[in-house]
């Protein structure tokens, strides 16, 4: 991803809460002469964005990380995991597996609040990124929650410009509010975010973290805004998140999942295996699905294969998890002509795992008709799916392909192309359907 030079207009400044929007006026009735004509407030759309950042606050206190927090993936916060689970004897992958995070909880739960002290130079709110502040939004109010004791809540304010190649002399400029304090300070603090939000504008709320309908606070945000944005790969149990995101979606909200964007390459070429006249008329053949991803996220996987049932009509009738070391999950669906339809979702241990956890590895689609033209393997062209093509699926005719990510996965990119689909999102929320209908099937 390409980075954009950002302009300071205002450097942080701490402020009281109340405020806010005189700080804000004034800084803009202060520019005059020359810098009025090159600074401009952006008008496109207003963002609140709750940014816990949970992981590098814990392996801060807990020792391992000195660096910023700023929610960045960066070889600084590789090696702080990396170290993290060498000394809880947990398994070294340099990520913050579900596993990792409960570890490193319970450890930080046996220290007395003097300890949860942090030290390290916080960059949350003042520090978004440029694929986002290229959009130019008129506002980002951004809530991020600290460890420690709770003193209540305190303000920043800063302004940035980002600077377009080919763009004119002007510049058109962002406003920044930051509110940072405990869980509990802020959830008391939601009645004076979301007035915070432009009115007449497109406003976002981008929640960083799992979605909680009982908490004050989330309930407070969505009310204000237009578009809940979530990111199913932080989810340490999506199977349960998917429930609660439904409900959102059945009261009306517009709820957009990042990681459903991650399966564009996967849906992408799935398709296109069966553009040829001669395959296409085999599609409704299709009873067997075999989906492998990386161990410890199903979202991808469960998202992808309620995607293909939702396209071919298929109706689930049973879900079974079996368990084992590929954490097998067995679901059935009755198709066309009552045509029964079996698919696998296999959880793979993978030695050199990816960016993000529970990426797709693999994909089979076959049939048990034999004359079926049909058969489709589909692999990662980072990690193959040599489990699939030693399971014996290729039939006569097979298609076998590699898959290439998207060039950037990270959230803050696949956030700037979501913001420019203001909107329902008919096929999420048709894949996310079949989803829900087969997790209540579960055994």
């Amino acid at each position: 991803m390409t980075t954009t030079p950002l302009v300071a207009l205002q450097q942080p400044k701490d402020i009281s809460l109340h405020e806010i929007e005189a700080e804000l006026n004034a800084m803009w009735n202060s520019q005059s002469g020359d810098a009025a004509a090159t600074a401009s407030r952006a008008s496109t759309f207003s963002m609140l964005i709750y940014e816990p950042e949970e992981f590098q606050q814990l392996l801060a206190v807990l020792g391992f990380y000195q660096g910023p927090i700023d929610g960045i993936h960066g070889p600084l916060t590789k090696e702080a995991v990396e170290a993290a689970q060498k000394s809880l004897k947990l398994p070294i992958t340099g990520r913050i597996d579900p596993e990792t995070l409960v570890c490193l909880r319970a450890e930080v739960a046996k220290l007395p609040l003097e300890r949860l002290k942090i030290s390290n130079l916080n960059l949350r709110g003042s520090n978004i990124s440029d694929a986002i502040a290229a959009r130019n939004p008129r506002r980002i109010i951004t809530l991020c929650p600290t460890l420690g004791e709770d003193q209540g809540v305190t303000a920043e304010v800063s302004a940035y410009c980002p600077v377009q190649k080919g763009a004119t002399d002007t510049l058109i400029c962002s406003e920044y509010i930051t509110l940072r304090g405990t869980k509990e300070a802020l959830n008391r603090m939601g009645d004076v975010a979301a007035p915070l939000l432009i009115p007449d504008l497109p406003k976002f709320l981008w929640w960083k973290a799992t979605p909680n309908p009982e908490q004050d606070l989330f309930k407070r945000l969505i009310e204000a805004a237009q578009c809940i944005v979530l990111d199913s790969s932080y989810f340490s149990d999506p199977e349960s998140e998917f429930l609660k995101i439904q409900d959102l979606v059945d009261t009306g909200i517009s709820v957009a999942d990042l990681n459903w964007h991650r399966l564009l390459p996967w849906q992408e070429l799935t398709a296109e295996t069966f553009d040829p006249p001669e395959r296409r008329a085999s599609l409704t053949e299709v009873d067997r699905v075999v989906i492998d991803y990386e161990k410890g996220n199903a979202a991808q996987a469960l998202m992808f294969l309620g995607w293909i049932a939702s396209r071919l009509n298929w109706e689930p009738t049973a879900f079974i998890e079996t368990g084992g070391a590929y954490d097998l999950k067995h679901i059935k669906f009755t198709g066309a002509c009552q045509r029964e339809i079996e698919a696998e979702l296999a959880a793979i241990p993978t030695a050199d795992a990816g960016e993000i956890i529970g990426d797709l590895i693999g994909l089979r689609l076959a049939s048990t008709n034999p004359t079926a033209n049909c058969s489709t393997i589909l692999c990662s062209e980072t990690t193959g799916c040599m489990r699939l093509e030693a399971g014996g699926a290729a039939q006569a005719g097979g298609y076998t392909q590699m898959v290439m990510a998207l060039n950037d996965q990270k959230a803050e990119f696949l956030l700037s192309q979501q913001l420019q689909r203001w909107g329902r999102e008919v096929l999420f929320e048709e894949s996310l359907a079949v989803v829900v209908k087969m997790l209540r099937l579960r055994k």
